[in-house]
């Protein structure tokens, strides 16, 4: 005869849904065949903690069980028997080997009292492969239903980082859904898609998409902070003058100051990356003085006069 169900979950027949719920977490994930691989009492101590949360996680069959309704298999009783006879050694509607009312191979295959059980045991398993005991596709003696969690990742530009926007992403099943890129996107983050992945008798599992941020042809990071190079002429170099600078929301005017040299950081406030809360972070700047692509004999004149009348030793900056 089966035994009671509040004693295979060690609770009180008062015990709260809370702490049912509790109880059944905690010896599921210990005699789970995941946790127990070729551990046959294990599984058979799953399956009894199962089948008793089927009965005393129901609010419903719970009463009808503490009624004397039902046995502890949620079979009708007659005249305080189970189905199965006096002896309860039966394998009828709803008992272990039977496969009706949304049972089988002895588990519950529907919710109950607002809870999967195939999502508790997601929840503590984070989801285990397809195929695999407790997993997504098949599962452990028929009983979990949640489809496989897929994985993918997604290359995105600095600036998609920077402003977040949507793009497109094919999966290999030939799906293809639009991913949101939230503001401030970093590098090697995951996204999860609820309900976006492979699908499954109860419901599809999650889509989890992993951010990677192409290079920039001329945006880079540094410890944190963004920084470009932007060419100056030797004249705006030497005497100092506005020049245009691109930035990821346009171009700016910027003011090189007089005696810019090659290396000079100007800060661009409010320009750079975005951090996870969406504040953005500086851009800097860095000059770079350029000659002019064509001789210029003037230019040479006055160079040959400054090193021979006014000559000085670069220091590496």
């Amino acid at each position: 005869m089966a035994r009671d169900p509040y004693q295979e979950l060690g609770v009180s027949r008062t015990a709260t849904a809370d702490e049912v719920r509790k109880a059944f977490r905690k010896l599921a994930k210990e005699n789970h065949p995941d946790t127990n691989p070729g551990n046959k009492a294990a599984e058979e101590r799953f399956k009894k903690v199962s089948a008793a949360f089927d009965i005393v996680g129901d609010a419903d069959k719970r009463k009808k069980f503490d009624r004397g309704e039902i046995d502890a298999d949620g079979r009708e009783t007659m005249g305080g028997y189970g189905g199965g006879g006096p002896w309860g050694g039966g394998q009828g509607p709803g008992g272990f080997g039977g496969h009706t009312g949304g049972r089988q191979g002895g588990f519950r295959t529907d919710t109950f009292e607002g809870v999967d059980l195939g999502d508790i045991l997601g929840e503590m398993f984070g989801g285990a492969r397809q195929g695999r005991p407790g997993g997504a596709g098949g599962g452990f003696g028929g009983f979990s239903q949640r489809g496989a969690d897929t994985r993918a990742r997604l290359e995105i530009d600095l600036v998609d980082a920077i402003r977040g926007g949507k793009q497109r992403i094919a999966f290999s099943d030939g799906r293809t859904i639009d991913v949101t890129i939230p503001k401030g996107a970093q590098d090697g983050q995951t996204l999860r898609l609820k309900g976006q992945g492979a699908p499954g008798r109860s419901g599809p599992g999650d889509a989890f998409i992993e951010i990677a941020l192409k290079p920039h042809p001329l945006y880079r990071r540094e410890e944190g902070a963004l920084v470009m190079d932007v060419p100056i002429a030797f004249y705006d170099a030497v005497l100092g003058g506005k020049v245009e600078a691109p930035t990821p929301d346009g171009p700016v005017n910027i003011t090189v100051p007089k005696g810019a040299n090659t290396g000079t950081r100007l800060r661009l406030k409010g320009k750079g990356l975005s951090d996870a809360k969406g504040h953005r972070g500086d851009l800097f700047a860095r000059l770079v003085v350029v000659l002019p692509d064509a001789s210029d004999p003037a230019l040479e004149a006055f160079a040959e006069e400054s090193r021979a009348k006014r000559p000085y030793s670069p220091k590496r900056r």
